[in-house]
């Protein structure tokens, strides 16, 4: 794909540099309008004004809404008025609310200035909504029947209405803007002409509201296979509805900013060669200091048992290895419920039925890498064999209790409302290491007699 970009770079590159604008807008009213989006990228960014111009008005605006932000503020700045209302009114008002989301205060007021007065009313409206809420991420732009239509009357309202609504695939029923029911086209398709629509449509639809998470709406559209949810505000009336496309960015969002939380990254929105140097470190470090002032602990338990070390040289360099196997098994633990808690496939309240698993899963580990462990050690490096046992009964300790830990601090972060994946790998890895280190000397004072 990336070898197809290139040769398709160089090809439009060629005919720029020639002046062949007939055949370029030939080749690209051929292309997608995302795989558009790519190629302009590619493209320097003075000629990009040029090539955009070349696209016709429906397909300049949905690659618009493709590209990168920046690219799409260079563009703006480069627009006329009248180009920028073209892309506008183009726009679906989810997508221009997207837009606007990303551009400084000034683009944002072209932008404004161009749309038409419904359009700036509902993207007011929906910037008015909490961030990562539903109502931030809807549209208004869908197809809404009456109840007492007839299907015949519904189809000629679709034809009439559908070409600026963002799906046409499924149709909402409502009654003083009350959400009463859904009905898909395909039901309109193969109905008599004379069915009402009230006899016809799936009562008791299934809907969020505005203030919902947008989290919630994806996982609602992935567990009923929906093209599109409907959105109610408190009162129960329609107000808009998100379609799956937007809930698949929600899922890629949230499983960054998931996999940065469990990785000690504080979360961010560019992607990672549009992020400055500083950018990156101010991400960082801060958990980095977090974790870098909560692993002096571990400094001190050590050098209160500097005595006992010295006494017996051996025990020192096992400690790696038991911090490493500890914060490895509570990492397995803690990425297996922050995963479940994601999909909803557990909740804070199976604490018990939680730990009560992990805690087996935990002990038939600890005796099968108790045992191997000592086993390493007595016959392959002769150590004495009462260190062993100091060794091998600390780790199997260690994965009990890291697998305890790893199972019960996602679930504790939930029940208060934190986000579980801050309680991620690094985070259980300092405590565990600092426990398996109290362990540690525990059983080589009482084994070893120090």
């Amino acid at each position: 794909m990336n070898e197809n970009n290139s040769v398709l770079t160089n090809t439009m590159t060629t005919l720029l540099e020639g002046k062949k604008y007939t055949t370029l807008r030939d080749i690209l009213v051929t292309m997608n309008a995302a795989d558009i989006a790519v190629l302009f990228e590619s493209m320097p960014e003075e000629k990009l004004p040029l090539l955009f111009r070349l696209l016709p008005k429906e397909l300049a605006a949905d690659t618009f809404v493709e590209m990168e932000a920046d690219s799409q503020e260079m563009l703006i700045k480069g627009f006329s008025d009248a180009e920028l209302k073209e892309v506008v009114d183009e726009l679906y008002v989810d997508d221009a609310v997207d837009i606007v989301e990303e551009m400084p205060a000034n683009v944002v007021r072209r932008i404004l200035r161009q749309a038409d007065p419904e359009m700036r009313k509902m993207i007011n409206e929906i910037l008015n909504y909490p961030e990562d809420s539903a109502g931030s991420i809807m549209t208004t732009e869908y197809v809404s029947l009456r109840p007492a239509m007839t299907v015949s009357e519904a189809i000629k309202h679709i034809r009439r209405t559908g070409v600026d609504k963002e799906t046409i695939y499924t149709c909402y029923v409502a009654t003083n803007r009350m959400l009463i029911g859904t009905i898909s086209l395909k039901t309109l398709l193969l109905s008599d002409e004379d069915d009402v629509i009230r006899d016809i449509m799936e009562q008791n639809p299934i809907y969020v509201t505005t203030t919902d998470d947008q989290e919630l709406v994806a996982q609602t559209l992935s567990k009923y296979d929906f093209i599109a949810v409907p959105v109610v505000d408190q009162e129960g009336r329609l107000v808009g509805i998100v379609t799956v496309d937007d809930a698949m960015d929600v899922i890629e969002e949230e499983a960054t900013e998931d996999i940065e939380k469990m990785n000690a990254i504080m979360p961010t929105d560019k992607k990672y060669l549009q992020t400055t140097p500083f950018e990156l470190w101010k991400a960082r470090i801060p958990w980095l200091l977090i974790l870098m002032i909560s692993a002096t602990i571990t400094e001190h338990i050590i050098g209160r048992y500097e005595q006992a070390l010295s006494a017996v040289v051996a025990l020192t360099a096992f400690i790696p290895m038991l911090m490493d196997t500890g914060g490895n098994a509570g990492g397995q633990a803690s990425v297996t419920i922050i995963r479940g808690l994601s999909l909803n496939e557990i909740q804070p309240r199976d604490v018990l039925k939680v730990l009560w698993k992990e805690i087996r899963v935990g002990v038939m580990c600890a005796v099968t890498l108790g045992v191997a462990t000592m086993l390493k050690i007595t016959l392959l490096e002769r150590v004495e064999f009462k260190i062993a046992m100091v060794v091998g009964l600390t780790l199997s300790c260690t994965i009990v209790l890291a697998k305890t830990v790893g199972c019960t601090l996602p679930l504790a972060a939930k029940r208060v409302g934190l986000d579980p994946a801050v309680m991620s790998s690094p985070f259980i890895t300092t405590i565990v290491d600092a426990l398996s280190l109290v362990i540690y000397f525990t059983f080589a004072t009482v084994l070893l007699g120090l």
